[in-house]
């Protein structure tokens, strides 16, 4: 009788039935867990015809990269992800500090992450409608007016410090205020429910 060892497939079978091969996985897992630092001595990136960003490396070659901010909020110009642009986005390296990269890569990475984090400050609350679990937003925002909608049950309103709001709408939309005080009284009035 043979040992159970809990997985569909019997003994030495993973869950689909296949052969398992750990030293495929200590590789598979040794690649993850390995950091690569980028800078413009081992990097070179481009712009790409349809406004995205490719990167090369030595031999390898990326034609479209995902420029990611590891610390937004709190850190924006250090620790940049550089990622594959695929559904399964895997990490191939870092920028430490923006500064260790050329101006024009600076700037084109800068560019790409501005649109990736697009955040209009909330200037003005108009007013907040709150209905049937979700809240109305009507602002004026430093890109103009606004309207949007927030789920009241998820994390939709992210407390930054004890003035600083990130507001997240149905949509995956950002929107901050910088400084809750600076609002009116009536304004803070109408977000008591998020603060």
């Amino acid at each position: 009788m043979g040992r159970f060892d809990g997985r569909k497939g019997g003994p030495g079978k993973p869950f689909g039935g296949e052969d398992f091969n750990l030293e495929q996985m200590e590789k598979e897992t040794e690649e993850m867990l390995k950091m690569r630092f980028l800078d413009k001595k081992n990097s070179e990136f481009k712009a790409t015809g349809g406004g995205f960003v490719s990167l090369k490396i030595g031999d390898e070659e990326y034609s479209r990269v995902q420029v990611v901010r590891m610390f937004p909020f709190t850190d924006p110009d250090h620790y940049i992800s550089i990622r594959t642009s695929d559904e399964n986005s895997k990490e191939i390296g870092i920028i430490k500090d923006l500064g260790d990269v050329p101006k024009e890569t600076r700037e084109l990475l800068i560019a790409q992450m501005n649109m990736r984090y697009f955040t209009p400050v909330i200037t003005k609350i108009i007013n907040i409608k709150d209905e049937y679990g979700y809240a109305y937003f009507d602002v004026v925002t430093d890109r103009g007016e606004c309207r949007f909608t927030i789920n009241m049950g998820g994390s939709s309103v992210v407390h930054l410090s004890e003035t600083r709001i990130l507001i997240l709408d149905v949509d995956e939309n950002r929107f901050e205020i910088p400084d809750v005080m600076k609002l009116s009284a009536g304004e803070r009035k109408k977000l008591d429910l998020f603060l």
